[in-house]
């Protein structure tokens, strides 16, 4: 065993490679979209495959709303070009005033072209605007569908119209680039800039916070939630808008245009390997929805971490390091996805949804509205058509914060998955 100390740990620096896609939505239907995450690249050569999309808006005022659509496209098993997509698919949306309900407030076509479609961080991005609704709120659903096929990818998103709180008038944008980030964090030293939809130069109040926010708990625990912890505020400073910044201090930030809002702009800066968990301290810590309270006792109290998690990781394995090494690939592979998925005040293995999709990986379909989304397994650990129901939860610093709904009966579907983990038969 000796001789395999340290290799393993060495294999977390590696670029793991896994599901880092977004929900894809499979058809339309009004009271909810159905989902499906983690969908494979299309195998043949030359066959085009949208796997995720995700989108975001900003409001100009309360009579515009310009929406970004982020595309995971594919042509075989490579991400295909802005000309290929061009010539393959269209756009058209559809705005209701809420799920559940066929009342329309809008709807039109997007003609695509290099000026509103283009490559950031691999993804394609489409930019489109249309007239805001004369409504508090509405659904927007948007559809990709592939000329002379009747293949679509729907996706949905949720307009406050007439909130015009900051993080709907502001979004981070990379250094010198059209559209802003998809997610909630940025990394420490990466230079970015927070502009409305003028480009206008305004003073933002910001709050940091340098707090360490607890993972998420049991499925199973369904004892009252303590308490919350105050959050105590690290220092508050000004910024102004449309400046280059970079942050080099980990931690939340929570950015206003307006101090008399409740709800900011929240932004997480990490370490410069995010999504990734490479460090041993940080690897030690999402082992707990796989370990006992005592292993990752011991392994805190070691004077060496890098020999005590292959310790930990070859025990479980019954020695067998080539076992143990493609377990700890699967594993943080899920941590990795799990970050970049659902990182929001805080890192994404944190949250209820990143617990949830590590130990039991992606769902077979996603079913939304307006205040829940609910996974369903189609069979995991010993049992079918296992259900999972995040509720949508007033958030100072997001707007996409969700609280799993926590059920005792969920042990005998957990113990099992958590097990097959431990012995090294999850793939």
């Amino acid at each position: 065993m000796k001789n395999n100390i340290g290799f393993l740990i060495a294999v977390l620096a590696a670029v793991f490679s896994g599901c880092s896609s977004s929900q894809a939505p499979s058809r339309q239907i009004p009271d909810a979209q159905v989902r499906a995450m983690g969908m494979a690249a299309a195998e043949a050569p030359d066959e085009l495959a949208l796997l995720a999309v995700k989108s975001q808006y900003l409001l100009q005022d309360s009579t515009k709303t310009r929406v970004f659509l982020y595309v995971d496209a594919y042509k075989g098993k490579q991400r295909m070009s802005v000309s290929e997509f061009l010539n393959s698919y269209n756009l058209n949306y559809v705005i209701y005033s809420d799920y559940g309900t066929r009342d329309r407030l809008g709807y039109g076509n997007v003609k695509l072209s290099t000026e509103n479609v283009a490559v950031q961080e691999k993804k394609l991005v489409i930019q489109f605007e249309f007239d805001s609704p004369k409504r508090e709120s509405g659904v927007l659903l948007s559809e990709l569908s592939q000329i002379g096929t009747l293949k679509k990818v729907l996706n949905d998103l949720t307009i406050p119209f007439k909130q015009q709180q900051t993080n709907d008038l502001y979004a981070v944008f990379p250094s010198a680039t059209q559209f802003p980030l998809e997610r909630h964090f940025v990394r420490t030293n990466e230079t970015v800039r927070l502009l409305n939809l003028e480009k206008s130069s305004q003073p933002l109040q910001v709050f940091y916070y340098r707090h360490d926010f607890d993972p998420a708990g049991s499925p199973m625990n369904t004892s009252p939630k303590a308490a919350s912890k105050t959050l105590s505020v690290d220092s508050i400073f000004t910024i102004q808008s449309t400046q280059e910044l970079q942050f080099t201090r980990e931690g939340l930030y929570n950015i206003f245009a307006d101090t008399t809002q409740k709800e900011g702009l929240g932004l997480l800066v990490v370490n410069d390997r995010f999504p990734k968990t490479t460090q041993p301290e940080l690897l030690l810590e999402p082992l707990l929805y796989m370990s006992t309270n005592t292993e990752i006792n011991e392994i805190q109290k070691a004077e060496d971490y890098k020999k005590a998690l292959d310790t930990y990781w070859l025990t479980l394995m019954n020695g067998n390091a080539p076992l143990a090494k493609q377990t700890i690939q699967n594993y943080y592979a899920r941590v990795e996805d799990a970050n970049a998925l659902f990182t929001t005040y805080k890192e994404g293995w944190k949250t209820d949804k990143g617990m949830i999709f590590i130990v039991l990986g992606p769902p077979d379909k996603v079913q939304r509205s307006k205040d829940k989304e609910v996974w369903t397994y189609n069979q995991r650990g010993n049992a079918q058509n296992v259900n999972f129901t995040f509720n949508r939860r007033n958030n100072q610093f997001v707007d996409d914060h969700y609280e799993l709904v926590r059920y005792a009966e969920y042990q005998p579907i957990w113990y099992p998955v958590v097990e097959a983990w431990r012995n090294g038969i999850i793939r």
